[in-house]
């Protein structure tokens, strides 16, 4: 798997960063975890060929993880004539959140007769599906949205990668970062709490309960930003690429 981070800021683009948005390529299929309000900015900026993404993995419905969806199936629409079909899949409520998200964006816009086959899946907390021959596996985590909101666990050809999406500490991190390849893990601040997100004084008091081999955090605020020489764990950035 070739993950390209094109987009790794919170949901106010601290320090001039993109809403989060990775850019997953494998053998079966190219997909995105997360399509943040910016994300199509992001994508087009590292010059991401948006036709050949087949699906679109969402944690949770914040406007910085799923409120991109709207620019990007009108892109699809109207710019790119897309042919390929595309799947979006996030947790319970996501085709109703969705219809409302382009209604209020784009009037009419959730009525259109799309010219390539569109599938919105919902996944049920805590199960394991495939999606296109990439296996993920949702776990819950504990971030108000007005729906569930999930980490994934995605697995292909015998590599794991595992985003938290956003989250306080939860134990189910464990087991949902369990020997990854790559776990990704949001880190809104560097001390102290903030509510339904991670820090990174949490994350090292329990770093000893993590197995994967590589973690990279994102999704930093400006007390992580201010001390990016000082953290313990590996900073991601725009346009960083990671292979796994």
């Amino acid at each position: 798997m070739k993950v390209t981070f094109a987009g790794t800021g919170d949901a106010f683009g601290t320090g001039g960063r993109f809403n989060t948005c990775f850019h997953v390529e494998t053998a079966a299929q190219t997909f995105l975890v997360d399509c943040g309000a910016s994300s199509l900015v992001a994508l087009n900026r590292l010059n991401i060929d948006l036709a050949t993404i087949r699906t679109i993995f969402i944690t949770h419905l914040h406007g910085d993880h799923f409120g991109g969806l709207p620019f990007f199936l009108l892109d699809a629409q109207f710019v790119h004539s897309r042919e390929l079909p595309l799947t979006i899949a996030g947790p319970e409520g996501t085709g109703e959140r969705l219809r409302q998200a382009q209604e209020i964006l784009f009037a009419g816009s959730s009525k259109n007769k799309w010219k390539f086959d569109l599938d919105i899946v919902e996944m049920q907390t805590g199960t394991e599906m495939e999606v296109h021959g990439v296996s993920v596996t949702s776990f819950e985590m504990d971030h108000f949205s007005g729906a569930p909101s999930h980490a994934l666990r995605f697995k292909y050809d015998g590599k794991v990668l595992t985003y938290s999406g956003d989250t306080e500490w939860v134990d189910a991190l464990v087991p949902a970062s369990a020997n990854a390849d790559l776990f990704i893990c949001e880190c809104y601040g560097h001390t102290g709490r903030a509510p339904f997100h991670l820090d990174h004084e949490t994350l090292v008091a329990r770093r000893h309960l993590f197995t994967a081999r590589r973690i990279i955090v994102t999704h930093m605020g400006s007390t992580m930003l201010e001390n990016l020489s000082r953290l313990e764990f590996e900073p991601a950035h725009d346009g960083m690429v990671v292979d796994v």
